[in-house]
């Protein structure tokens, strides 16, 4: 019988992040609408939001972020890029990475969402203090990292 709850509680569990997902690419289609980009585009310009500590951030770090190939994180920067949203330039220490940069154009349109961003986020966690969020975040993280090796074992018996 406790088993039979536990395969229940992981199921309950599992459809809930199906569906946080899921609204979450909602809603970041819903920005990346705003700014005329696409939701992977919105991702990747997120990424760089978070990881840049000014001096730029590296595809392949992006690409780790966001669990992509690093060949699409190319691809679809160029596309900001053209677009006036990001600036890529050749690391100063290897050549082969390149570095990239939200422009000011990112910053202040990222920046007038920001208002709505908060009203949203209010609305999403607004029965959750800000305890409450780090124990989830910390829980999260464990799940995250388990499941990482769940599915690496998983290819091995698969292979």
């Amino acid at each position: 019988m406790i088993e039979k709850k536990l395969d229940r509680a992981i199921m309950d569990f599992v459809w809930n992040v199906v569906e946080i997902h899921s609204q979450l690419e909602n809603i970041h289609t819903s920005w990346a609408g705003l700014l005329g980009i696409t939701q992977p585009q919105w991702l990747i310009l997120m990424a760089i939001t978070e990881l840049d500590e000014g001096r730029g951030v590296a595809g392949i770090d992006i690409a780790n972020k966001l669990r992509v190939h690093p060949a699409f994180v190319t691809n679809q920067t160029k596309t900001l890029e053209k677009g006036g949203f990001l600036s890529r330039r050749p690391a100063a220490d290897d050549a082969r990475f390149v570095l990239m940069s939200l422009t000011a154009k990112a910053t202040t349109e990222i920046e007038k969402l920001s208002k709505r961003k908060l009203a949203l986020n209010s609305t999403m966690f607004n029965d959750l203090d800000e305890k409450t969020l780090a124990e989830l975040n910390a829980s999260l993280a464990m799940i995250a990292k388990n499941a990482r090796l769940a599915a690496r074992l998983l290819a091995i018996d698969a292979s």
